[in-house]
């Protein structure tokens, strides 16, 4: 039997991301174990090809940092070489190294560990690809992370199975109708873990409130974390699921509408791996060619020529949030029809 582990230490945005290279993994090996964040559990679970979900709360990687403590790196040390692993497959964003992780894993005894790095690597990988932009880069800068994350998959040996589209995709979503209600509605999903991907809330309610006039019923997502944001977006006009959806019933209600409006963030990704089309208000923190909804109709909002251009700023480094602030309700009715009337001819 083969034992392969594959990491992607971020949160739920990120893990969904990895899918199609989680699905390739799965297809060449007896058992994936997937090793995530604490943040990244819940999507990790909704992956198909995942036989267990591994989570460690990263001290290079986490936000805020747990600390670096040696009986804590022992730990999983001993977690990972009681797996007995013949592979493992590191996936990281560009800004990440996947060193040091590769460190503990050959302190854990595993064989062949493949990953991507501008950083020498020495005897850490087995199979090193090395990103830029230059003649030399194996693996370009500006790509979509979903295919860095193929890329780097099959340079392990573990290319895209036969007939598999490389969308992002979950589990079947649980019936949600209880939720949701009868008929047709679209999602407004108003939070994000990092505040400079946020559609400001006075947007955001201003946003429901057109959408309804416009003759659409608005589902107000968000976690529990996030129920006040929601009742204050929701008002009178929208219907309130703040902390009422897991991950997994937040999927169904997802697939169930017409469109969702959303930052950057894991609900945007959600919607992609269930075929929803997206209006993605995309503060440009970070470059859209990597982290805008993957392969599904959707429409970007949002100045990205902003200030803040890829500065992975996680607080707006500018007054009033000009990259997101300046899009006006108006332009959230106009998406939404554009990519519902898409749809309905397709």
């Amino acid at each position: 039997m083969s034992r392969v582990l594959l990491a992607r230490l971020d949160s739920d945005g990120d893990v969904l991301l990895a899918g199609p290279a989680v699905r390739a993994v799965a297809a060449g090996c007896d058992e994936l174990t997937l090793l995530v964040g604490p943040g990244g559990r819940a999507a990790g679970e909704l992956l198909p090809g995942v036989h267990s979900v591994l989570t460690w709360d990263c001290p290079w990687i986490s936000h805020p940092a747990p600390p670096a403590e040696p009986a804590v790196l022992h730990e999983l040390v001993a977690h990972l070489a009681a797996l007995r692993l013949d592979a493992a497959v590191l996936l990281t964003s560009f800004h990440q190294s996947p060193l040091p992780l590769a460190l503990v894993l050959r302190m854990a005894g595993v064989p062949r560990i493949t990953g991507a790095s501008v950083d020498y690597a020495g005897a850490l990988l087995d199979t090193r690809l090395r990103p830029g932009s230059g003649p030399d880069a194996e693996l370009p800068e500006d790509i979509p992370e979903p295919e860095r994350a193929l890329a780097i998959a099959s340079a392990a040996g573990f290319p895209a199975p036969p007939g598999d589209d490389g969308r992002l995709a979950v589990r079947p979503p649980p019936d949600t109708a209880a939720l949701t209600g009868p008929g047709r509605y679209l999602v407004l999903h108003p939070g994000a873990r990092v505040t400079a991907r946020r559609y400001p809330a006075r947007r955001c309610r201003e946003a429901v409130q057109a959408l309804t006039e416009a003759g659409h019923r608005v589902l107000v997502t968000g976690a529990p974390s996030e129920v006040e944001l929601t009742r204050e977006v929701a008002g009178d006009h929208g219907t309130d699921l703040g902390g009422r959806t897991t991950l997994a019933e937040l999927s169904g209600v997802l697939a169930g509408a017409s469109a969702v409006v959303v930052g950057n963030t894991g609900p945007a990704h959600l919607a992609a791996a269930v075929g929803t089309p997206v209006v993605s208000l995309f503060a440009p923190v970070v470059p859209a060619v990597r982290w805008a909804p993957y392969r599904v109709p959707h429409v970007l909002l949002g100045d990205q020529r902003a200030a803040c251009r890829e500065t992975r700023a996680r607080e707006c480094p500018l007054p009033g949030h000009p990259c997101l602030d300046g899009v006006p309700a108006e332009d959230v009715v106009t998406a939404v029809t554009t990519l519902t009337r898409t749809e309905a001819a397709a």
